[in-house]
């Protein structure tokens, strides 16, 4: 038996919520292709699902409002030629979405203003480098 999604800290979610679906792969192959299902396809009902924290699951559904189709996020592997290795791509796939999905927000960000002295002294080295540039031309009138 294959070990539960771990989206992040303690919570996980068990196999008994996941829906699995196996299909040919698609591209280039031999005889062995042709007669195997080693695409896994994986469901996973976010919507209604118990193992996900109140708090956890409405940040999922809100930023991944633009994958779910009622509720449910679908992921699809066919990378590698093994049904197996397909499927612990596509529950790595998972879990690294939902952890994401379900990260805190960022902190805003402040503001910062540059302190007097800092903008007098940018202002004093452009005045220098202007007089520079003026004591080179032809005229003397400074």
């Amino acid at each position: 038996m294959s070990e539960p999604v771990r989206v992040r800290g303690s919570v996980v979610i068990p196999d008994a919520e996941l829906r699995w679906r196996f299909s040919r792969s698609s591209g280039p192959g031999g005889q062995h292709v042709n007669t195997s299902d080693t695409a896994a396809e994986l469901s996973f009902d976010l919507a209604r699902s118990a193992a996900l924290p109140q708090t956890y699951k409405d940040r999922a559904l809100q930023r991944l409002a633009g994958r779910l189709v009622d509720g449910v996020i679908t992921i699809r592997a066919e990378e590698y030629r093994s049904q197996l290795r397909n499927r612990e791509a596509a529950k790595a796939r998972l879990a690294a979405l939902l952890a994401e999905a379900t990260a805190p927000p960022p902190k805003p960000r402040r503001p910062t203003k540059p302190s007097r002295r800092v903008h007098e002294r940018r202002l004093e080295n452009k005045r220098r480098r202007g007089d520079v540039k003026r004591g080179r031309s032809g005229r003397f009138d400074v």
